[in-house]
């Protein structure tokens, strides 16, 4: 899943120049929560709603008309921007996608080809990532496995087992404990297992006499 198949494309972009008043106004009529700061055709900094908010919010509370002015004519993008945020390529990965934004802690993300911004990722396409792979709009029966060591040939035993029972596999993945790191494929992994089944207590009893423990399951509502 390339990054660019799943980012918003060419999105609005702001001077360090602009107005914060301005940057608030094209922020809410676009419904987005952040906005790329370019200038001389260099990406710059991050403009973000909540900072815009929280400026103007500072400025209300002081009843000051001075202070209300000085917002409104004054202060600029650059000044309250987020410099040098962390970015990702267009033809990266959504997985390293969501690996940066959990180590920097950040839900938007522009998207770099070369030195020019051609997106925008946030919250909304990572949520939306996971959405699909957990099918959250399909009617998916599904188990969540205990931890466990994955060997050459565990998650094939366990499709067979779910198919044995008379299921139709959608999809199954491991689920790292924990935060990744580099050495996470050596440790214990949940495996989470998405089908299709008239009754999901028959999987789960045929995968308990395999010896895999459930520790979840949902029945899907038909």
């Amino acid at each position: 899943m390339i990054v660019r198949n799943w980012m918003q494309p060419n999105p609005t972009v702001l001077t360090g120049d602009t107005l914060l008043s301005e940057a608030k106004r094209i922020l809410s009529e676009a419904n987005v929560h952040a906005l790329p700061v370019v200038d001389d055709g260099r990406l710059r900094g991050l403009i973000t709603r909540a900072s815009c908010l929280r400026a103007a919010h500072a400025a209300l509370r002081t009843q000051d008309t001075d202070e209300l002015s000085y917002f409104s004519n004054h202060v600029k993008v650059k000044d309250i921007m987020v410099r040098n945020p962390a970015t990702i390529d267009a033809d990266d990965t959504m997985e390293h996608c969501l690996q940066i934004g959990q180590e920097h802690g950040v839900g938007q993300l522009p998207v770099m080809d070369g030195d020019n911004v051609v997106g925008m990722i946030s919250a909304i396409e990572m949520y939306s990532l996971a959405a699909h792979f957990l099918g959250a709009w399909e009617k998916r029966s599904g188990v969540t496995l205990a931890p466990m060591e994955l060997k050459p040939g565990t998650m094939g035993r366990i499709a067979d087992i779910v198919e044995a029972a008379n299921a139709e596999l959608l999809a199954i993945y491991p689920i790292s404990i924990g935060h990744l790191n580099a050495s996470s494929a050596s440790h214990a992994k949940k495996v989470i297992v998405r089908f299709h089944a008239a009754d999901t207590d028959t999987v789960i009893c045929a995968l308990g006499r395999a010896g895999f423990e459930v520790i979840e399951s949902v029945q899907a509502m038909h």
